[in-house]
């Protein structure tokens, strides 16, 4: 069902993860899409922009198991589509401090960039699935429903969040 991961020598991976997103603007090959995923504890929602990085659209929901399982999930969607690169939802407190589920998402990101020699930044995804239940409410979607689209849904806010900072980047370099 999915293909085999194959996992990188440590000497021949590169410091892909960007904490500043400039940077990550800065490595990103022009016209490819770039995709973004909201790390749930029991689900990875995944949404993909366009070539021209404008609109982030929903993609899928990935069910978490094991970390190798879903990195084979992910990896097969990620090359399938020929992602540039990645946007980890960044799950920050409130006060902007960062707690376990920052450590989670940290960690995550390491153990992936093993496996994935493109690059990977951060984005706050503060109140992110709250403005995913919101349109979807609005939407007037069921209760079902929205529990099995909110995840990805939750995902495009957070690269919508970074696309629209990567457009500005690019527009005052």
């Amino acid at each position: 069902m999915y293909a085999k991961v194959r996992a990188l020598p440590v000497w021949c991976c590169k410091a892909l993860i960007y904490e500043d997103i400039s940077e990550f603007a800065d490595v990103l090959p022009p016209m490819r899409a770039i995709a973004g995923l909201d790390l749930g504890t029991k689900t990875i929602g995944v949404a993909v922009s366009d070539g021209m990085r404008s609109v982030a659209t929903p993609l899928e929901t990935v069910k978490r198991r094991k970390f190798g399982l879903d990195a084979e999930a992910l990896l097969i969607i990620l090359e399938k589509r020929d992602i540039a690169g990645l946007v980890l939802g960044l799950p920050r407190n409130m006060d902007g401090s960062e707690g376990p589920r920052c450590q989670s998402t940290r960690a995550f990101a390491r153990n992936f960039s093993g496996l994935w020699e493109r690059p990977i930044t951060f984005w706050d995804e503060r109140l992110s699935t709250v403005a995913a239940e919101r349109a979807l409410l609005e939407a007037d979607t069921t209760r079902k429903r929205r529990a099995e689209v909110i995840d990805h849904v939750a995902a495009s806010y957070i690269l919508q969040g970074a696309l629209d900072r990567l457009r500005h980047i690019q527009a005052n370099s």
